[in-house]
């Protein structure tokens, strides 16, 4: 199999709710739009990757499996841009075991998120 291109799809509880999550509070940059209306489709940038919000959850779902594992330059950086802005942080940035560091947040529906820093001297920057 040749993979061209993936995304991450979500259907929210709340569409609206999660793009302004996503968009606004994240502030995701937006790669394409389909649709019209408060059940329009969103892809966003991920890095490498794309993340989907498009249609309606008939109900809020139960805490999913799915995680989303988003790399940034300085999370305790990120950690003060989220600051007052009603994003649950579940557990602030600790560096791990494993020499990542790495903060947990979720989205409005519960989907939890790793935003983790690499440090300059972690061996996921060397190649060899």
């Amino acid at each position: 199999m040749h993979v061209l291109s993936s995304r991450i799809l979500l259907r929210p509880a709340d569409p609206e709710r999660s793009r302004r999550f996503y968009g606004e509070t994240l502030g995701l940059a937006v790669y394409r739009e389909f649709g019209t209306g408060p059940d329009r489709g969103t892809v966003y940038f991920l890095g490498g990757g794309f993340l989907e919000v498009s249609g309606r959850a008939a109900a809020p779902p139960p805490p999913p499996e799915l995680r989303l594992w988003l790399q940034v330059d300085d999370v305790r950086a990120v950690r003060e841009e989220l600051r007052g802005k009603e994003v649950e942080v579940l557990r602030e940035p600790v560096k791990e075991p494993w020499g990542l560091v790495e903060m947990w947040i979720a989205d409005p529906d519960g989907v939890r998120i790793a935003v983790v820093e690499v440090p300059e001297e972690h061996p996921l920057r060397y190649r060899p």
